[in-house]
């Protein structure tokens, strides 16, 4: 049996939360004082979707888990970045698991997600034009919230992406952001490091922004 005097209370805001059809529970005192000290351990975020509404931690940890289809074959060395699944695809594949209602307002997200398409200049002049390197960048979105609630269906976005210095070994980020301007990113001096720190963090979602300083990330 617990030993803390508001725990009794404090499952009872969880249970009305996920029972809420929207997340909402009762404007009292002693129901807002169970709110914030759920906030505060972060088993409770704001929702992204209604309005002063809630979504509990433990509802966010059933939800699926979005990124290239293959990345395991990638970081396992048996295909080679080119064959990772596209960004579309797999920000596709997340707005078709949401409900009907709040598909639309997810697509209109679709480019702020995945960026724009790299164009590369047309090869004038004598010779083979240049061989082109595309710095990998691939998406992923998992559930969880930062400063800000996170995309619909309470899900926050990412990206791992290599950065390319001419005459020099590229370097890789792992970045995630909230709905608005809040980032947290790693920055890794290979590949392999990059996506150790991208496996960790599909592992351990659903999570606040500010529980990544755990595992090496900071705040931009």
């Amino acid at each position: 049996m617990s030993l803390d005097p508001h725990a009794q209370l404090d499952q009872t805001v969880l249970d009305k939360i996920e029972q809420s059809p929207i997340g909402a529970v009762p404007h009292t005192p002693t129901y807002q004082d169970a709110l914030r000290r759920l906030y505060a351990t972060h088993q409770v975020y704001a929702s992204a979707d209604h309005k002063d509404c809630h979504v509990t931690t433990r509802s966010l940890a059933k939800a699926p888990l979005f990124y290239a289809s293959n990345l395991d074959s990638f970081v396992a060395g048996q295909i080679d970045a080119a064959a990772l699944e596209t960004n579309a695809s797999v920000f596709s594949r997340y707005v078709q698991s949401l409900p009907a209602a709040l598909r639309d307002k997810a697509e209109a997200l679709r480019l702020k997600v995945i960026g724009r398409a790299i164009q590369h200049r047309k090869h004038h002049g004598p010779g083979e034009p240049p061989v082109i390197h595309d710095p990998v960048n691939s998406i992923f979105l998992v559930p969880g919230t930062g400063p800000h609630p996170g995309l619909p269906g309470n899900y926050l976005y990412g990206s791992l992406h290599e950065i390319v210095h001419p005459g020099a070994p590229s370097t890789w980020s792992v970045q995630l952001h909230d709905s608005e301007d809040a980032v947290s990113s790693f920055n890794a001096a290979t590949m392999p490091e990059a996506l150790t720190a991208l496996q960790d963090v599909i592992a351990s979602a659903p999570f606040h922004l500010s529980e990544l300083a755990a595992l090496g990330f900071k705040a931009n």
